[in-house]
């Protein structure tokens, strides 16, 4: 009974945000691909900060995620092993995550986040968010290196996969030194 009453309320919650995000003028759907990257600094979980702006000369990818959303844990992997692959050519990357204000909600991310090598950050702890609440989740931002959205990943429009992401991050990053 109590485990269904918690998922209850995780629903209700998911909802709520969701809905709050979708009425909320600075969303998602405002950060244009073509147009620059809104500024975005974020403590990570491991207590570095993240700073979108300082970040000119590389690739990065945004990803705003939830412990309770199955689409978000879905795509980890994929993130994952594109980090893996480009991160020791330029690719930096961050996952977001906009769970709630609870101590418990920043364990569940931190333990989620120990089953990837890339750095994450909650959304609630961001000293600045030009990108505001996400519309939907999950949806991550792929910036060039002159700091210009080059696509945006959402499940019903551009589902991201590795083979996907790829395609989009590999032509963004420097040419790798020939081999010999």
């Amino acid at each position: 009974m109590k485990d269904a009453a918690q998922r209850l309320l995780r629903f209700a919650l998911a909802a709520a945000i969701l809905l709050r995000g979708l009425a909320t003028p600075a969303s998602a759907s405002a950060v244009d691909v073509g147009a620059a990257a809104p500024s975005l600094v974020a403590k990570g979980f491991d207590g570095s900060t993240f700073d979108l702006g300082a970040l000119r000369g590389k690739v990065v990818v945004v990803s705003f995620w939830a412990t309770w959303c199955p689409p978000c844990r879905k795509e980890m992997p994929a993130l994952d092993a594109v980090y893996r692959s480009y991160h020791g050519r330029g690719l930096e990357m961050i996952g977001l995550c906009v769970a709630g204000t609870r101590a418990r909600d920043r364990a569940e991310a931190v333990e989620v986040m120990r089953s990837v090598s890339y750095p994450g950050a909650m959304l609630r702890d961001a000293e600045v968010n030009g990108f505001g609440s996400p519309g939907a989740l999950p949806v991550t931002y792929v910036i060039d290196r002159d700091g210009v959205v080059r696509a945006t990943l959402t499940p019903d429009e551009t589902p991201l996969t590795e083979s996907g992401l790829t395609n989009i991050v590999l032509p963004l990053l420097p040419q790798a030194p020939p081999n010999g």
